[in-house]
């Protein structure tokens, strides 16, 4: 955590690592070929945004309105030249990057990763929420009091069981009343991605999602005070893919992330969860590529900083994912996709690419 909680030194703005394994925060430094200005320049003049670039005007003026794409976190110095105009330390993007992240025309909504690590308070949401425009939406994960079955050392490996794992009150206190208070109509997504469990809990599936289902249920509704939220789950697990974890969902209202990740099985096999839901909603955070396996987090930092470039393209992901969201916002329902830099090299660069197949397919 001490890695962590040394970029966001500011009660008021803090600000999330890009989704990576408990304890693993990227630690992205700034470009080399030029130097970085210091914080006590760059929060005179704050952080600038790219100059309006035509052509994602355009583009951006094609696509769905219920369709939302956008990043896991904002705060990389590589994205100079894609994201902001000159160079900025890892520190002050955390701090003062977002409200320039939010003029990108193809940005309108962001993956608040750090809530897994440590929960936020309402006012922190709220310094979110007043730095993006009426339009934007978040995409939020869980604490991992909540999310994860094991208790987890700063090695990452998990040490005992965690008694408040789906603890039904701690979700509520800890994750979706502050989340409400502090975004509220500016909620997209409220996302319990839940870790890799034990062999233990797997071998009692059907009480997992026992308790899935219980807490699920005790949530309060999200829909007076943000119509368009919505409450999913993301596993890491392929045994949860089954019709009873379905079950669980639709009773409770809740939906399935779409989580493209190594762990789970390719977006195709995944399908068939999201037809049984139907219709409804679409919600998808694309967090690594499949070329570097369940445990790739590493490989892929090193491979791909600092972000800047397209390195391993996947376009038969961007085919498949582009077809699930022309079917849902066609259909009139919201679509929330958020890429992380590890899943083809750079994020900005990956949704321009998933945003460009997306207006192929509605031609």
């Amino acid at each position: 955590m001490a890695t962590q909680d040394s970029l966001f030194d500011d009660p008021e703005v803090p600000e999330p690592p890009e989704d990576a394994p408990a304890n693993e925060a990227d630690a992205v430094p700034a470009k080399p070929s030029r130097p970085a200005r210091t914080a006590k320049a760059a929060k005179a003049t704050q952080v600038q945004p790219l100059p309006p670039n035509p052509a994602h005007h355009a583009l951006s003026e094609t696509l769905p309105p219920q369709l939302r794409l956008g990043t896991s976190s904002w705060y990389f110095p590589g994205w100079t030249g894609l994201v902001w105009e000159g160079d900025y330390e890892q520190s002050v993007l955390s701090k003062h990057g977002l409200s320039a992240y939010v003029q990108h025309p193809l940005f309108r909504t962001v993956s608040i990763d750090r809530t897994f690590y440590r929960p936020l308070t309402a006012s922190q949401f709220a310094a979110y929420a007043a730095q993006v425009p009426d339009d934007f939406r978040f995409v939020v994960k869980a604490p991992s009091l909540i999310a994860d079955a094991m208790v987890r050392g700063d090695d990452g490996r998990g040490m005992q069981p965690n008694p408040a794992f789906l603890d039904p009150q701690l979700a509520i206190e800890q994750f979706v009343q502050p989340a409400l208070d502090g975004l509220g109509h500016k909620i997209g997504a409220l996302v319990f991605q839940l870790s890799p469990l034990p062999g233990p809990r797997l071998a009692r599936m059907p009480q997992v999602l026992d308790q899935l289902r219980t807490m699920l249920a005790a949530l309060p509704s999200l829909a007076p005070l943000a119509p368009d939220g919505v409450i999913a789950v993301e596993v890491r697990n392929p045994e949860f893919l089954t019709p009873a974890f379905t079950d669980a969902l639709r009773e409770t209202g809740a939906t399935y992330c779409l989580g493209l990740h190594p762990k789970l099985p390719p977006i195709s096999e995944q399908l068939p969860l999201l037809r049984a839901l139907w219709p409804g909603p679409l919600v998808c955070r694309w967090s690594l590529n499949r070329l570097h396996g369940a445990y790739g987090y590493e490989e892929a930092r090193e491979l791909y900083l600092p972000f800047d470039k397209i390195v391993d393209p996947d376009p038969d992901t961007h085919a498949a994912l582009a077809r699930v969201i022309v079917g849902t916002t066609d259909a009139g329902h919201p679509a929330y996709v958020t890429i992380s830099n590890k899943a083809e090299g750079s994020a900005p660069l990956t949704v321009l690419a998933l945003a460009e197949e997306v207006r192929q397919r509605r031609k």
